[in-house]
């Protein structure tokens, strides 16, 4: 198996990384500063560092060659004026499409889950206004994946705390989690092990550390 990966300097794209080499995966790790944020305790000759755009066609063409998967985890601003989520999400969907890459399990936001009626999370009046940007963004990702054709999984984070997996989370399709934090390892390992055992094919993902325990 070999998996590209988007937003691989994040907290996020680096607990991916891990969870991908553990597996004995080949990781393409994309991201414009990736070099410089690789340590040494990810060298490996299983993981290849390609600087690049995500807007930039033949930047992204070139680190999904070779890979059967794709793994999204593209941050930035949450005042709505990156649009690395949204834009670099239909990008990378153009790009798979033509190299004839098909899954995709890719990260977004807890305002992007359905409420009890259908309605998005973050339409509620009392949804924290200052997360609603963000949530467009994602909203707008969640969209083109959609639409995409592709075999998508859309993770629906609340707030990601730095720290590494512990397996004391739970997932669910199309609900709300039942806490509004999760561990950064905890998300990229639910990402990865959807990468390598489908179960939410075509759908919404809540996920959130086990509280109580």
């Amino acid at each position: 198996m070999q998996v590209t990966i988007f937003g691989a300097t994040g907290m996020v794209g680096k607990q991916l990384m891990i969870h991908a080499l553990a597996k004995g995966w080949k990781v393409n790790a994309f991201g414009r500063n990736v070099d410089s944020l690789i340590d040494e305790d990810l060298r490996s000759e299983q993981l290849h560092s390609i600087k690049g755009y995500v807007f930039d066609e033949g930047d992204v063409r070139k680190a999904l060659q070779g890979s059967n998967a794709v793994l999204s985890a593209l941050g930035g601003a949450f005042d709505g004026t990156d649009k690395a989520r949204s834009l670099g999400i239909k990008n990378i969907i153009a790009q798979m499409k033509a190299t004839g890459i098909r899954r995709i399990v890719a990260l977004g936001g807890l305002g992007v889950l359905p409420d009890e009626n259908g309605n998005y999370v973050m339409d509620a009046p009392d949804y924290p206004q200052e997360y609603v940007p963000v949530g467009q963004e994602h909203k707008l990702a969640y969209e083109y994946l959609k639409a995409s054709g592709l075999d998508w999984t859309f993770v629906c984070a609340p707030n990601i705390l730095p720290k590494e997996a512990d397996n004391h989370f739970m997932a669910l399709e199309e609900h709300m989690p039942s806490s509004w934090e999760i561990n950064a390892g905890n998300l990229a390992l639910l990402m990865v092990q959807e990468i390598a055992f489908p179960q939410y094919l075509h759908h919404r993902v809540g996920i959130s550390n086990i509280v109580g325990e």
